[in-house]
């Protein structure tokens, strides 16, 4: 098994037309049952154990948790017009999800999440296109390619608790 690209090394080009975010808002839509289905099953032992000092099962999916916050404050910021994503506050940062209950987190992921869902379809098609900076990719993001990175940050996160699953 190949092991999963850090985050902070992926790169994107966002190429694609703006009319696709239907396609990119259902990969968002679909993540917390995905989610869920990832962690079905486990033991608490399995959960919460660490490998090579990387984030546990429930430390990858505790961060999807927290990253709604950040990507609800650039949801907003799109719709404000803002001219610069807020940037994300997760250096050095210290998970206490191990000392949660997994069924907590992800009630509480899918609640943020499908909040965001709820806000985005309701949005006019010409929203999809409007732009920010993100500072550490240094690109001008349309907020359907905001979306496309929350969806490949989901996956990133999926595809790293698979691979914790079967380690």
């Amino acid at each position: 098994m190949t092991e999963v690209v850090p985050w902070v090394g992926r790169t994107f080009k966002f190429e694609f037309p703006v009319s696709l975010y239907p396609n990119v808002l259902a990969r968002v839509r679909g993540t917390p049952p995905r989610l869920e289905d990832a962690v079905h099953g486990l033991s608490r032992e399995q959960l919460i154990a660490k490998r090579s000092g990387k984030w546990s099962i429930q430390e990858n999916a505790g961060h999807l948790l927290d990253a709604e916050d950040l990507f609800w404050r650039r949801l907003q910021g799109y719709r404000a017009g803002a001219e610069t994503l807020t940037p994300a506050p997760y250096e050095n940062v210290d998970l206490k999800h191990n000392d949660r209950e997994i069924g907590t987190i992800l009630g509480a992921f899918r609640a943020a999440r499908e909040r965001q869902v709820e806000l985005l379809t309701g949005l006019p098609p010409d929203d999809f296109a409007r732009t920010a900076w993100h500072a550490r990719l240094k690109v001008a993001m349309r907020l359907v390619d905001h979306l496309l990175f929350i969806a490949e940050h989901d996956d990133h996160h999926l595809a790293r608790i698979w691979e914790l699953r079967h380690a």
